[in-house]
């Protein structure tokens, strides 16, 4: 055992734990509190991070052939750092030649590297927190969560599926087969997990670690080496990650060059050169359907898992609580300005109106009560700020005026106080076979649909996922009957369901070692993080066997 792996075990145990019995865990306190990280660790983190800017960012040892980098803020500050930057050829080179000392490591010593990183990485929540924050255009406190702890358990969450898969065999173990009369056979075997080769993560633009870690650390302690490949707008969030990995591996024994960095330029990306190359035989990829059509087409025999774009839906068909539905759907639909691959865009509400503990309320007063609860959510700049941050993408942005004429507006959207941003647009549409929201319209795009009743509105949700994918789905209903109808529609379309959600969670969260992320039953994604099915096809298990001497 190594120190690493001995240093964090405990840990792993409650990971372990944690997957058995899905309940709250978590190793990585959420919240960016000086009597959790040190009472220096705001303004340490925030030093760190002006320190990077403008300056060449250093990986020690990495191949470099120039050196890239044009991030923006969406919050307007130019980031100005530059990172090492070599060709396809020269990184695959380097990582097959990293590759046998990593793979020649037992489990244990790769899964105490992967820890020991993953404690690192949380010790620097507050850094990767503003480079997220500076990246993604998200507001500090995402930016922390999402950036660092909540990425942190789910990479946590890959180590810890990963060792179950590969402690399901035992390393050794003496077979003896009777012969009747005769001496038995007796044979002594031994098996060992055995990577399939370099990992390509391709991370996208508005949660560049969130959505990687569960890959990366996947395929790091199943003994693959790793290539992460950042989104050009989002880099510095995993430049700091390969960073703190190479740092760890290098103290461990290892090449540095397990763990390299694929920085590009818009225009000029390599990516389709390393989807292409032979060597590649891991590819994690979240971004657009069209994109993952590209890596599928191209991948080769490589692995592929996937998550892309979907259409997610909530159906309203009553609630006990009109007043809470209709927040919890607000800051659901405000949430990073609806930029999370979880957030709604589909409100089903049938033509009649529901029920409500408010008495009877027409579709107009349920669409009039979810605008109006947007309105009192972001009255406050300061608030509004906090919640909806900024749009990552300008392209989300001129997506936003151009949706307007695609139906009656309900809501219209408008720029909050501080950089690139649109409150929530909410438009109004029948369920039409060619209506455009029977497409995803990322950004902070809804619409409320007017269905026939309640269940045509399941329905409607349901077939859509099935079509054309989705992470989430919601429904608000009083009937139990129908209830347990529409868990069975949702079942069936591949898509997780909340129901009656109008506290302190959303249907837009999702919590490691308890729900899983995706489930690869629809369009919107060919994985789940993280199950079995996400961890056990990176390696095999190879045996060899000899007789067992006298």
């Amino acid at each position: 055992m190594t120190d690493n792996f001995r240093r964090h075990e405990a840990m792993l145990a409650d990971a372990l734990a944690a997957l058995q019995s899905r309940a709250f865990w978590t190793p990585f306190p959420e919240t960016p509190s000086g009597k959790i990280y040190g009472e220096s660790a705001r303004s340490d983190g925030e030093a760190a991070f002006q320190a990077l800017l403008g300056a060449a960012f250093d990986l020690p040892g990495h191949p470099e052939e120039r050196r890239l980098g044009a991030e923006v803020s969406p919050w307007g500050l130019d980031l100005r750092i530059t990172y090492p930057s070599a060709g396809a050829g020269a990184l695959i080179a380097a990582s097959g030649r990293a590759a046998a000392g990593w793979t020649a490591a037992t489990p244990a010593e790769r899964a105490g590297v992967c820890l020991e990183i993953l404690h690192r990485l949380n010790r620097q929540s507050f850094l990767m927190g503003h480079a997220t924050m500076h990246t993604t255009g998200q507001a500090f406190p995402m930016a922390f969560q999402a950036g660092g702890p909540h990425a942190q358990d789910r990479g946590l969450e890959a180590v810890a599926v990963a060792w179950q898969e590969m402690m399901r065999t035992p390393a050794t173990a003496v077979w003896e087969k009777p012969q009747g009369k005769a001496a038995p056979i007796v044979l002594e075997k031994q098996w060992r997990a055995v990577p399939r080769g370099i990992s390509l993560a391709i991370g996208c633009n508005t949660f560049p670690t969130w959505n990687s870690y569960p890959g990366m650390f996947a395929s790091l302690v199943t003994g693959n080496t790793l290539i992460v490949k950042p989104h050009p707008a989002a880099i510095l969030p995993l430049a700091l990650t390969v960073r703190i990995a190479r740092e760890v591996l290098a103290e461990a024994g290892f090449s540095p060059d397990v763990v390299l960095l694929a920085v590009d330029e818009a225009g000029a990306e390599i990516t389709g050169d390393l989807i292409a190359a032979p060597e590649v035989a891991i590819i994690d990829y979240t971004g657009s359907n069209a994109f993952g059509d590209h890596v599928r087409a191209n991948a080769g025999g490589a692995l592929v898992f996937t998550e892309e774009a979907g259409v997610n839906s909530i159906t309203i068909a009553g609630t006990d609580d009109f007043r809470g539905m209709c927040s919890n759907i607000a800051f659901s639909l405000s949430l990073y300005s609806g930029q999370m691959c979880t957030a709604p865009q589909n409100i089903y509400v049938p033509k009649g109106g529901i029920q409500t503990d408010e008495g009877p309320k027409t579709l107009d007063e349920v669409a009039a009560g979810i605008a109006g609860a947007i309105d009192a959510l972001l009255a406050d700049p300061a608030r509004a700020s906090g919640v909806c941050g900024t749009i990552a993408n300008p392209a989300t942005l001129a997506r936003v005026a151009s949706a307007r004429g695609m139906g009656g507006v309900l809501r219209d959207s408008a720029p909050l106080a501080e950089g690139r941003s649109a409150s929530p647009l909410i438009l109004q549409v029948e369920d039409a076979p060619d209506g455009p929201h029977r497409h995803e319209c990322f950004g902070p795009i809804s619409f409320i649909v007017a269905v026939e009743d309640a269940d045509a509105g399941i329905q409607a949700a349901a077939d859509l996922a099935r079509s054309k994918g989705a992470i989430t789905a919601a429904l608000y209903d009083t009937d139990e009957a129908r209830i347990a109808r529409a868990i069975d529609a949702f079942a069936w379309a591949g898509v997780n369901l909340s129901i009656n959600l109008t506290g302190g969670i959303y249907v837009n969260q999702s919590a490691a070692f308890s729900d899983y992320h995706v489930t690869g039953a629809n369009p919107a994604g060919n994985a789940s993080l993280t199950d079995s099915a996400f961890i056990a096809g990176r390696f095999r298990v190879v045996m060899s066997r000899r007789p067992k001497a006298a």
